[in-house]
């Protein structure tokens, strides 16, 4: 019995294993059979020619429609080389080759089908699925907005291009390219006359011998420092104050050639970069110092000249003074007398010592003179047009008669002779005219007024009259223009006692003599000045020309008082009411602030400063047109407001019977002067 059960045991154990092995067999045999038939089938089916629009195909098309850029359309053969799985085969040559346009349209028919999704590699289906419609609607805005923006940049770029042309157009225009001379861009040297290219080449040579002098003489090279300092002796000679080439002499050349022969040995023996760098930074700056003491040279000049007479006025002066003392008493006195003082007149004040600039100014006042017979506010004008002067393009006008022209001229013990001699040779018309000297006031003492007293002073003679202030050409410029004797000069400050020379006067017209009048003035005595004393033209901009410019506003009188951004006016043409000037006391307005000011600390020295304090809230402004200012020192000014200006101010340094004088504005004033006149023409005075 056991031994029969232990047989049966043993056959029951070969039957089990038998069994298991059964199964894992036929698992490997699977294993290996499904990859075959996989790869077999792929391989039929690619290799089907038929078939070439399936979905691999159109999974290629897919791929191409949506890589394509703006770089143009994707190459098929590179597509193929790069994309690809190694497995996929192209059969036949002829299927290799695709043009463009067939790419192009094959794209396009994809695009205009439903579109597919690509497969994803992960899920391993190579079944396509439909575009989801948000996905569809999103790709057709970003093409959109890619045509948007290309046509965007390309519209831009034209006109960019366009803006660019402009403007090389306009600034070609501006630039004076014309050549003198014979011209020809074959020629190596053009035949320039005004070319200076070869000066600047010397100027240049100098200016690097120099630094290569000083760096040999530094380094101990003594046969170069000889050599530099002899070229460069010679090249200073040549160049000489040549401005131009056509001043060079003919050795010019030789000179050019040898300094360059001794610069290219020194630069191969010497040249250090920090060196070199160090030596030209330094002339710079020397040179900028030199440039900075010029300009301070050339405004001690200028207003060194600005205090001068010509020699011609000077002269004129001196004949017409003889002569008339030369005259018996009875020829010396001026016609209608009686016009002096008949307030109904237009009267004038011109206070100068200039006899030839007093001159102009009544010529040019006379001769543009027209009066008004109909003078209203027009319908819808804001102002009333007679403050302008431009009603006389507006309303019906005639010649006034000069005897309604009154000139109150007062100059100098000095200028009293020749100043009457002239305007008795030449009288204004049938106006009247009326001469007086300053010195014969009596009334105008130092116990009265300030500025005399002040002038007496020690204080006031130390800073005027001590030789011991800077007065060389380099130093001393900055307060140079308040040691001018106008200052000094009581025809200056005669301005503000106008109710005491004119007692019996209501309204004068006060005139400088660096003015011209270009229109009619009779309708300053219409405008309103609205209670105010002083009728002027503003001059203050957005940040000049206020109070603060010509007040000390760190006193503390200055600034309690007034208001740093109260807008400035302008002596030269100004229209006084003496009625209301009595009844506000003006004058002593100004001798209480001129006796604050005797150490100079609310104001410098001058006129306008306290003319702005005198008549502070006092002032109408009148339109800028009545007065245009600048003449004498800003050449920019716009010639139509010049042209429209009833009155031109040559204020500044340049007055126009000075050399200094503009040229571009010079002719506003010498069309009043008859230079042929035997006095002028005896003195040499010509335009």
């Amino acid at each position: 019995m056991a031994s029969k059960r232990g047989l049966s045991n043993a056959g029951a154990h070969r039957n089990r294993a038998s069994g298991s092995r059964f199964p894992l067999a036929i698992l490997i045999f699977f294993a290996l059979l499904v990859p075959l038939i996989f790869f077999v089938g792929r391989g039929l089916h690619i290799s089907d020619h038929s078939d070439i629009s399936s979905s691999p195909g159109e999974k290629v098309i897919d791929v191409i429609s949506a890589s394509t850029n703006d770089m143009g359309p994707l190459s098929l053969d590179f597509f193929r080389k790069n994309n690809l799985l190694a497995s996929w085969k192209v059969i036949g040559a002829n299927n290799s080759v695709v043009t463009d346009s067939q790419i192009n349209l094959t794209a396009v028919d994809a695009r205009q089908e439903t579109p597919r999704v690509k497969v994803d590699d992960s899920s391993g289906d190579d079944h396509a699925q439909p575009l989801d419609p948000t996905k569809l609607a999103r790709r057709q805005l970003r093409e959109k907005r890619r045509e948007k923006r290309a046509n965007e940049l390309i519209q831009w770029d034209d006109e960019s291009v366009v803006r660019l042309e402009t403007a090389a157009i306009e600034r070609s225009k501006s630039v004076d390219s014309a050549v003198l001379g014979k011209y020809s861009i074959w020629r190596k040297e053009n035949e320039n006359e005004n070319s200076d290219s070869t000066v600047r080449l010397i100027r240049d040579q100098i200016i690097m011998a120099r630094v290569y002098l000083s760096i040999a003489k530094m380094k101990n090279k003594l046969d170069l420092f000889q050599q530099l300092q002899t070229r460069l002796k010679e090249s200073q000679r040549a160049v000489g104050e040549a401005t131009a080439d056509a001043d060079l002499s003919q050795s010019a050349p030789e000179k050019i050639k040898a300094m360059g022969q001794v610069l290219s040995k020194v630069r191969e023996q010497l040249y250090d970069c920090n060196l070199v760098t160090g030596k030209l930074r330094a002339m710079l700056q020397t040179a900028d110092e030199q440039v900075r003491s010029l300009k301070k040279q050339s405004t001690f000049l200028s207003q060194l000249a600005a205090k001068t007479i010509p020699n011609g006025i000077h002269c004129l002066s001196m004949r017409l003074t003889i002569d008339y003392y030369l005259l018996p008493l009875e020829k010396r006195k001026f016609p209608r007398s009686e016009n002096l003082e008949n307030p109904n007149l237009y009267h004038y004040a011109l206070f100068s010592d200039n006899v030839l600039a007093a001159s102009v100014v009544v010529n040019s006042t006379v001769i543009n003179a027209k009066e008004l017979k109909n003078c209203h506010k027009r319908q819808g004008d804001s102002v009333d047009e007679c403050q302008s002067p431009r009603h006389l393009n507006f309303y019906e006008v005639s010649f006034l008669d000069p005897s309604k022209h009154v000139f109150h001229l007062v100059t100098d013990k000095l200028n009293f002779g020749a100043m009457n001699m002239w305007f008795l040779l030449n009288p204004p018309g049938k106006g009247t005219i009326h001469v007086e000297n300053v010195d014969e006031f009596k009334w105008l003492n130092s116990s009265y007024c300030p500025v005399l007293r002040q002038l007496e002073s020690a204080a006031m003679k130390n800073y005027y009259f001590k030789a011991d202030h800077t007065t060389t050409l380099s130093s001393g410029a900055s307060n140079l223009k308040y040691r001018n004797p106008k200052y000094l000069s009581m025809l200056n400050h005669l301005r503000f006692y106008l109710p005491q020379v004119y007692p019996k006067l209501d309204k004068i017209l006060f005139l400088d003599d660096d003015i011209v009048v270009q229109k009619d003035l009779t309708g300053l005595w219409a405008v309103d000045l609205h209670g105010k004393v002083n009728g002027a033209v503003e001059t203050c901009g957005e940040s000049f020309h206020r109070f603060d410019k010509y007040l000390n506003f760190s006193n503390p009188h200055i600034a309690r008082n007034f208001d740093p951004n109260a807008c400035g006016w302008a002596y030269g043409m100004n229209m006084f009411d003496l009625k209301e000037w009595k009844k506000k006391d003006i004058t002593g307005i100004y001798h209480k602030w001129q006796n604050m000011n005797e150490d100079r600390t609310l104001w410098k020295l001058g006129t306008l400063p306290p003319g702005l304090i005198t008549f502070y809230g006092l002032t109408h402004p009148l339109q800028k047109s009545w007065h245009v200012l600048g003449l004498g020192y800003n050449p920019s000014l716009d010639r139509v407001e010049i042209d429209d200006a009833a009155v031109v101010h040559y204020n500044g340094n340049m007055k126009p019977w000075l050399e200094l004088a503009m040229t571009k504005y010079r002719g506003y004033w010498t069309k009043y002067i008859k230079f042929d006149h035997p006095y002028l023409r005896s003195c040499k005075l010509s335009e």
